[in-house]
């Protein structure tokens, strides 16, 4: 297996999990509903976390392969996928190798977890490569604001937040990495809310595109 020692941050880890819950409550869980409506077939879900999203899939989604490297979050996540309302299979492994053959999955989710890759481009046409053409990929994500003031700010707190954060980049444009991966953006909402209490109203991307090919 794929070495994922440098993706292991067990205080965040930890950390998260005491968050996630009062993020949900906040507004999240409604977003997680959002981007996932309507999803079919087998789902590749990169950087799935705790597995928040799982309680979110659709009856349609007949698997999800849930694909996570920081160890404490992957055993939470096995842990929700056990009451998922849909089959989930949490595997060992990250974005920049996917060890799935090209074209194999229907749907691909990344929520979240953009902002913490080391290489988004990258990890986005991993991403690509294994899905179907004309495949969805769905995403949920903070990103920079375009308040040129906030955005600096964001640029100048983002290697210390990063530090703490488990590598997350207040300032990712992911919306242009997406594009850059090769992906086809068909929609595209982006808003503000504030997921935590201490934490201020920043921008949030969450949408649909499609690896170009096939009809959808």
């Amino acid at each position: 297996m794929t070495d994922l020692s440098a993706f292991q941050h067990p205080r965040f880890a930890r950390l998260y999990q005491r968050i996630s819950a009062e993020s949900e409550r906040r507004g999240t869980a409604e977003h997680r509903d959002r981007a996932l409506a309507g999803l079919a077939g087998r789902v590749i879900e990169v950087g799935a976390g705790n597995g928040m999203n799982f309680s979110h899939y659709p009856a349609t989604v007949t698997e999800v392969v849930a694909v996570e490297p920081e160890n404490n979050l992957r055993s939470l996540a096995e842990r929700a996928a056990a009451t998922a309302p849909v089959p989930v299979k949490v595997v060992a492994g990250h974005g920049d190798a996917l060890l799935f053959d090209e074209a194999s999955f229907d749907a691909a989710v990344v929520s979240l977890v953009l902002c913490s890759v080391p290489e988004p481009t990258h990890f986005l046409a991993e991403v690509r490569r294994v899905l179907k053409p004309g495949g969805q990929l769905r995403f949920f994500e903070h990103v920079r604001s375009s308040s040129p003031l906030l955005g600096v700010f964001q640029d100048m707190i983002t290697p210390v937040w990063g530090a703490i954060g488990g590598g997350c980049h207040l300032n990712r444009d992911s919306r242009a990495a997406i594009e850059a991966a090769g992906f086809e953006i068909d929609e595209l909402d982006r808003f503000g809310y504030a997921p935590l209490k201490f934490v201020p109203e920043h921008a949030h991307i969450l949408g649909r595109a499609h690896k170009p090919g096939a009809t959808r």
